[in-house]
């Protein structure tokens, strides 16, 4: 699966950016508050209007304090899968339940640094979880290939039937990184500036598309 990151695309043509990428999976929408991270980028209105203007299934990464309170705004909305951050949520499992309740798929995130075990039990209550290859909160930052040993371990969890989720990575997917991921276990690849800074992005997403099917 291929979720092409918006928050790499010109924000005055949003409606536009999702139409260049039809095709795609998922459209990834980063929602940075300003506060959990240092950067400010888009909320609950615009995300609506982004809905209004495609047929993709909107895939919300919440990068915001007190997810606990905003999440299920988003699902609400009519996002289909909502991230929220390991790091910043008080309660988790309801936050899950919640998202779920309001018709969407419960995502987990948690950054480069963020230990992977600690959370597996939690994870039972999810049914995406997001691993973070850059620091969340900018765009267009460096692989980071040591987080490629939490997919791995996810995907055993997965392969052996102790977890329910998909695994998807953000941050630095291109054409050379992507292969590296999917032989790690990755289904669901987050790719912002190799697709919107491509000449035709519904080519790049097929194309990378294509190398992640080669590599796994």
């Amino acid at each position: 699966m291929i979720a092409p990151s918006i928050l790499a695309a010109d924000f005055a043509r949003l409606a536009e950016a999702a139409d260049a990428v039809k095709g795609a999976d998922w459209l990834h929408v980063d929602v940075m508050d300003g506060h959990f991270v240092p950067n400010l980028t888009l909320g609950l209105p615009v995300v609506e209007a982004i809905l209004r203007s495609t047929e993709i299934p909107v895939d919300c990464h919440l990068m915001i304090d007190d997810p606990d309170r905003w999440a299920v705004g988003y699902a609400e909305a009519g996002a289909h899968n909502v991230t929220v951050h390991v790091e910043a949520a008080a309660d988790p499992v309801k936050i899950a339940h919640d998202l779920r309740a309001a018709g969407a798929r419960a995502g987990l995130s948690v950054k480069p640094r963020t230990p992977f075990e600690p959370y597996v039990e939690l994870l039972r209550h999810y049914d995406t979880l997001l691993v973070m290859s850059v620091e969340p909160g900018f765009g267009g930052q460096e692989f980071t290939p040591a987080v490629l040993d939490k997919v791995r371990r996810a995907r055993q969890l997965v392969d052996a039937g102790e977890l329910r989720v998909l695994v998807e990575i953000d941050g630095g997917i291109n054409s050379d990184t992507i292969e590296q991921a999917a032989e790690a276990g990755v289904d669901c690849f987050v790719a912002g500036s190799a697709v919107y800074g491509a000449e035709d992005a519904a080519k790049a997403v097929e194309a990378l598309r294509e190398q992640a099917r080669r590599a796994m």
